[in-house]
């Protein structure tokens, strides 16, 4: 598996922070579900997809704010 450039992960950072703002708040999960399922499909393997999920959730609480 290859990594992403910083330059172009800035890129990506970006992009999808304006889909997000594009989306509005009330489709914000929507769209997140939708972007999540639509890579899953183009990674083809659960346990990548599986492990993208766990590093997300990683340093979140329930309150969405970053554990110390």
């Amino acid at each position: 598996m290859t990594t992403m450039p910083f330059d172009e992960m800035e890129a990506a950072y970006e992009l999808l922070a304006t889909a997000i703002d594009r989306a509005g708040p009330d489709a914000e999960a929507l769209f997140l579900t939708r972007l999540a399922l639509l890579l899953a499909h183009d990674t083809g393997e659960l346990s990548r997809f599986q492990n993208a999920v766990e590093a997300a959730l990683a340093g979140i609480t329930e309150g969405g704010a970053a554990k110390p």
